[in-house]
């Protein structure tokens, strides 16, 4: 009688068999990988609650400018406030929000799922015996994960355009912190730079996750290690005493991005912590390559 046939998982990249002696083409395993990382549930759960950031702010505004008896921006008032009347801000205020905990928890989810949850379900093995190094393997997982981190961001900047168009108005042009104002294809810029500086920082919380992911096999490692660490870099950063551990604190930077709604734009924030979430990225890369090749098949 013939042995039941286990079917593969299709979390599973799919590679030629181990008799193929030639190596598997890194184009077709980046198109796989980049193919089926959106599609995954958990995926699509993340990107409707991150849709949702942007919306449930300016549904706020909404109510809150209906109100004439309601505060309007001023000295001393939140971010959220000066979204009043002020749509093209909301996607850059949406970003900030989401930054603190949205963006780095679904990225972490999409790293640990991608060498950690593969090892769970013990579908890591046969990718590290496909004929594919363990290095470019590294590199097709990173770029799923940055696939979703770049995905993620746009959903939260999109949505956040469109409710800021339709639910605050003045999307004409954008009012500054700094209180000038600057026209739409200059606002649209700043939201651009917005975007990119913030896909970058979810891309270094992203690369930091996966390195943990290549030395476990629990996801739930990934996660708690990551938001954990998370946490106590804004404790750290909030300890008068320790200020001068702030420059490397990847967390300490994210305060940065209001930046981009001053006139004009000032560089030194921004640069520093695009750095620095550069510095992060190797950081994080590096130790995603050595947990892979030091693991056994």
């Amino acid at each position: 009688m013939k042995a039941p046939v286990q079917r593969a998982s299709r979390r599973t990249l799919a590679v030629p068999p181990a008799g193929d002696h030639h190596a598997a083409p890194l184009a077709r395993l980046l198109r796989i990988e980049l193919r089926t990382e959106p599609r995954r549930p958990r995926t699509l759960v993340a990107l409707v609650v991150l849709a949702l950031v942007p919306v449930v702010i300016g549904l706020g505004v909404s109510v809150r400018a209906a109100d004439p008896g309601a505060d309007r921006p001023g000295p001393g008032l939140g971010l959220i406030t000066a979204v009043y009347g002020n749509g093209m801000m909301l996607p850059i205020t949406a970003l900030g929000v989401a930054l603190h905990l949205l963006l780095p928890l679904c990225v972490c989810i999409a790293a640990a799922d991608a060498l950690a949850g593969e090892a769970a379900h013990g579908t890591l093995r046969g990718l590290l015996l496909a004929p594919v190094s363990r290095i470019s393997l590294v590199w097709i997982k990173a770029f799923g994960v940055l696939a979703v981190a770049v995905l993620q961001v746009a959903v939260v900047t999109g949505t956040g355009l469109l409710a800021g168009l339709i639910l605050v108005g003045g999307g004409d042009q954008l009012l500054t912190l700094s209180g000038s104002s600057v026209g739409l294809g200059a606002a649209l810029a700043r939201v651009a730079l917005a975007a990119g500086w913030t896909v970058l920082q979810v891309a270094a919380v992203g690369a930091v996750a996966l390195a943990i992911s290549a030395f476990t096999d629990h996801p739930v490692v990934v996660l708690a290690t990551v938001l954990g660490g998370a946490i106590v870099f804004g404790v750290l950063g909030a300890i008068p005493a320790m200020d001068w551990l702030r420059p490397v604190l990847l967390t300490s930077g994210w305060a940065s991005l209001s930046d981009v709604l001053r006139d004009p734009v000032p560089g030194d924030g921004l640069t520093h912590s695009a750095l620095l979430a550069g510095v992060y990225l190797v950081i994080g890369m590096t130790g995603a390559i050595v947990g892979t090749l030091r693991r056994e098949a």
